[in-house]
């Protein structure tokens, strides 16, 4: 008898990944294609990012893909200079939240960004890029 393989591709996202296996794996293939995907309820139309296997709303799994594309707003962002275990190494990074109308998005901003640079209210766009490690994740980058 066949050994089962383990779909175990989310070990690849991020900087330091607490999980290996997800309901929502195709979110890295669809990150090795360049594109930062999220999803959609197919019953209530609700938009997640991160991708989430269940919609909290209606209570199914019934969730279509979608591209994260064109532009986001800067809801808000914060300088780290303390991390959590397995990031001490990248500090100080900036954090923040792009507001897509539909849905949110958080992440890191581009590190090329000078900080003084950010504003409430900009826009700016979620690009997929990788890690020094060579692990795939996005950043949000100037519009």
């Amino acid at each position: 008898m066949a050994k089962e393989q383990i779909d175990d591709r989310f070990k690849r996202f991020g900087s330091v990944s607490f999980v290996s296996i997800s309901r929502v794996n195709d979110f890295i293939d669809y990150l090795d294609s360049g594109k930062l995907m999220g999803n959609r309820c197919t019953q209530c139309g609700r938009s997640f990012f991160p991708p989430r296997a269940d919609c909290f709303q209606c209570r199914t799994n019934a969730m279509e893909w979608f591209e994260v594309e064109n532009t986001g707003e800067l809801a808000t962002f914060t300088t780290l200079t303390y991390a959590p275990a397995g990031f001490e190494k990248e500090l100080p990074y900036t954090i923040a939240v792009l507001d897509y109308g539909d849905f949110k998005v958080f992440g890191r901003t581009d590190p090329a960004i000078p900080v003084e640079e950010l504003r409430v209210g900009m826009r700016m766009k979620s690009v997929v890029t990788k890690t020094s490690e060579g692990r795939l994740t996005y950043v949000f980058q100037k519009a």
